[in-house]
Parts: structure tokens; C-alpha cells; sequence
């Protein structure tokens, strides 16, 4: 285990917090199952994990981290709010850490643009102060919005978790994020089941050169490009594998392959809001 840790990338955000670029996520991960595999992870050497008010499993999550016998400030653990407003988000901050029988969440970033961003990222903002999170954010913001709230916030965020695989780069967001000091995070960087980016055949071509997996190719590829990923799994092989992605480097050209292959949509169909135009 002490050899993973040690190969583990990390990341700066802009408020100096390091965060692991590979975590593990609980995503339709069902509750029963969840303190049993985020313990199988944690043990197998990942430092970070995510979870969201929406799982429903934030409880077997805390529970995990608790008993992992891992001092709690060498990991990194992740929500995401449900609510929209400044008094609602308020409460539901203080009711996730009940839940999870934390202290703190490293991590808590609004789940989707919500009725009220500005009242919700200020709740974010006073938890963050009050020392309850380490560091905030947003998920499934595109730019504009991202923009909003930085002309309006006293606390800059930092994290937006979007879906972002080989298919869909983001490559428009990627150079605004970075633009402005904020860290790019994919969900569903292996296509969440429902792409056939597995079983590219350029990536299997690079996969078999490294005797790697393909999988192991698309997150090697991803956080190269500083991109943080928190890949789900509840196949040990699979959760084993998926961590172990710092032992070998793309070259120049093996990115510019993976690159070629964006095709700079959705995999999973959402608002066309979000859609690479928007981005």
C-alpha cells in the first residue's frame, strides 16, 4: 500500500490545498455496498473520495473513512450539495457532516447550477470560512456561469467537476479553467459504461505497448493533461487498476492520438445547454 500512496499525483488548488488526481467515486454506488468498497479503496492505496448529498450514501462513506485507520489529513474527501439558496444549502452543509460523522469535508462543490448560484456558492463560502470545508466549488458549470459567481464571490472556486472523457475533452473549458486558476474534474472520465471508448482501438494499440488496460490509458491521459479523476468501480481488479496509473507517461505524440479522438459532445446526453458551444 505504501507504494501506491507514494506513486499518487497530486494537485494544487488555488487556495494551496493539494488534492489527489485520482480518487475513487461512489456514483450510483448503492449504500449497502458502499462502505465495504470505499474501505477496499482506501486500503488499496487512494487517498480521495467522492460522494454527494444526491447518493444517498454519505453515511457509509464517513463510515469508511473513519475506520480506515488512515489519519483523516492524508485523505481527501468529497460532497456535493442538493439544495439550492442560502439557508437551505446552510443546513444541508451541517447535515452532510452529521451524516458522515465528519469534522469537515475536504471538498464541497455545488452538484448543478441551481435557481439561486449566488445564494448557494455564499453558504459554501461561510462553511468554508468557518473551517467546516477545506475547499469549494462547482460541478456541471459551464463557463459563463463559472463567471458569474467569480465576479460576484469573495472566495474564488476551486473545482468544476464536468463530464469529460476522450470523447468529450472539453478542451474549451479545459483553457478557461486553467485561464483562471481553477481546477478541471471529470466525471465519468471511462464514459460511465454507456461509450465505447474502451475498446478504441487507438487506446488499445498504446494499452498493449505500456501492458497497461485501456482504462488505465484514458486516466494516464487525463491527468496529464491536470485534469483530476475519480473513476467508479466495484470490481476489485478494476478498483486495483484504476489507481495504479503512475508508473509510466504518455509520450508527445501518444497524447496527440487520444486528442484526435475528441469528438466534442456528450457521451451521456445532457441539456444542450452544456453542450460543447456553451463551453
Amino acid at each position: 500500500m505504501k507504494r501506491e500512496v507514494e506513486k499518487m499525483g497530486y494537485f494544487e488548488l488555488n487556495n494551496g490545498v493539494k488534492v489527489p488526481a485520482l480518487g475513487f467515486g461512489t456514483y450510483q454506488m448503492p449504500p449497502a455496498i458502499t462502505e465495504e468498497n470505499v474501505a477496499k479503496a482506501i486500503n488499496l492505496g487512494y487517498r480521495s473520495i467522492d460522494t454527494a448529498q444526491n447518493y444517498g450514501n454519505e453515511a457509509e462513506v464517513g463510515a469508511a473513512v473513519n475506520g480506515s485507520g488512515v489519519s483523516r489529513d492524508d485523505l481527501f474527501v468529497t460532497s456535493k450539495t442538493q439544495t439550492s439558496g442560502y439557508k437551505t444549502t446552510l443546513r444541508g452543509i451541517d447535515e452532510s457532516l452529521r451524516s458522515a460523522q465528519l469534522d469537515y469535508f475536504d471538498l464541497m462543490i455545488i452538484h448543478w447550477p441551481t435557481i439561486d448560484n449566488s445564494g448557494t456558492y455564499k453558504a459554501l463560502e461561510e462553511a468554508y470560512q468557518a473551517g467546516k470545508l477545506r475547499a469549494i466549488g462547482v460541478s456541471n458549470f459551464n463557463s459563463s456561469k463559472v463567471q458569474k459567481l467569480i465576479d460576484r464571490a469573495e472566495v474564488k472556486p476551486m473545482i468544476d467537476q464536468i463530464e469529460t472523457d476522450v470523447y468529450w475533452q472539453q478542451n474549451k473549458m479545459h483553457k478557461f479553467l486553467n485561464q483562471n486558476n481553477i481546477l478541471h474534474e471529470s466525471w465519468a472520465p471511462l464514459g460511465e459504461g454507456l461509450s465505447p471508448v474502451l475498446s478504441e482501438p487507438a487506446i488499445i494499440r498504446i494499452a498493449e505497448k505500456y501492458q497497461k488496460s485501456t482504462a488505465q490509458v484514458i486516466l494516464r491521459f487525463l491527468t496529464q493533461q491536470h485534469i483530476m479523476v475519480i473513476p467508479k468501480s466495484t470490481n476489485p481488479v478494476h478498483i486495483a487498476e484504476n489507481l495504479n496509473v503512475f508508473d509510466f507517461k504518455l509520450t508527445d505524440d501518444e497524447l496527440d492520438i487520444i486528442k484526435s479522438l475528441d469528438q466534442g459532445h456528450s457521451g451521456v446526453n445532457w441539456p444542450s445547454s452544456m453542450g460543447q458551444e456553451a463551453y
